[in-house]
């Protein structure tokens, strides 16, 4: 989404804001941020952790919430379970990683062939090329899948999943998904939780977790930067006012 994060300084509050104060570093999924000047309600700011960029604070809250979210609440996984992450190299693929492995459970990333050395440094216990034929069939059933892949990939994966496990998914439920009625298929849209954007945030500054930002460029050139995400990539683009 477009225009969903910010980070900055606070230069007011209202009278009734408790915990936050004129000079205060923030960040915040909000909306309506392309702009210098944001009006926020206070519960969804978190302060940006000492040690971590405030320009580059922006790329996070709206990937991570999703990223966490999808694993935690969307496909409930607990310690000991096996899940797939399909579209792991993405921000909020990273993210639900990096969720699921804090969860204690066993991760695999799910990538294109084209992204499967770099891959290796997202911290899963597997790494899996998605468009490999081969490879996606020889795969055994996972728990879950937490999902942000579309079309027959995302057909394919839903007989990944074991029987009475889930997959949780960003882009919707796959066309087949009538298809397989002991696997509880959840389309999930996240929502904005402060505190979670906080302890990613933490996360990110500890080194623990790592967003990619593909560019940083002036608010004036939001036009580029809407040309730059339409064509895809893995890194986020910053708006700098």
């Amino acid at each position: 989404m477009l225009g969903w994060d910010l980070s900055g300084t606070v230069v007011g509050v209202g009278p009734s804001v408790i915990g936050f104060s004129i000079g205060d570093k923030v960040l915040a999924w909000a909306y309506h941020t392309y702009a210098e000047l944001c009006v926020v309600k206070a519960g969804l700011l978190a302060k940006v952790p000492d040690g971590l960029d405030l320009i580059e604070a922006a790329a996070l809250p709206l990937v991570t919430t999703t990223g966490n979210q999808l694993v935690s609440v969307a496909a409930e996984i607990k310690a000991g379970q096996t899940v797939l992450v399909a579209g792991a190299f993405g921000g909020v693929g990273r993210s639900a990683a990096f969720a699921a492995k804090e969860l204690q459970a066993r991760v695999i990333a799910g990538v294109l062939k084209k992204q499967f050395a770099a891959a290796q440094s997202l911290g899963a216990d597997q790494v899996l090329a998605l468009d490999d034929e081969h490879t996606l069939n020889a795969l055994a059933p996972v728990d879950a899948i937490a999902n942000m892949v579309r079309g027959k990939t995302a057909e394919q994966l839903l007989g990944k999943v074991k029987p009475g496990g889930m997959f949780a998914s960003v882009t919707g439920a796959p066309a087949n998904a009538k298809d397989y009625q002991s696997i509880r298929v959840v389309s999930y849209v996240s929502h904005q939780d402060a505190r979670t954007v906080l302890a990613i945030a933490q996360a990110v500054s500890a080194g623990k977790l790592v967003i990619p930002i593909e560019r940083k460029l002036p608010l004036s050139a939001a036009r580029e930067g809407h040309e730059a995400a339409g064509r895809g990539g893995t890194g986020k683009v910053l708006l700098l006012p």
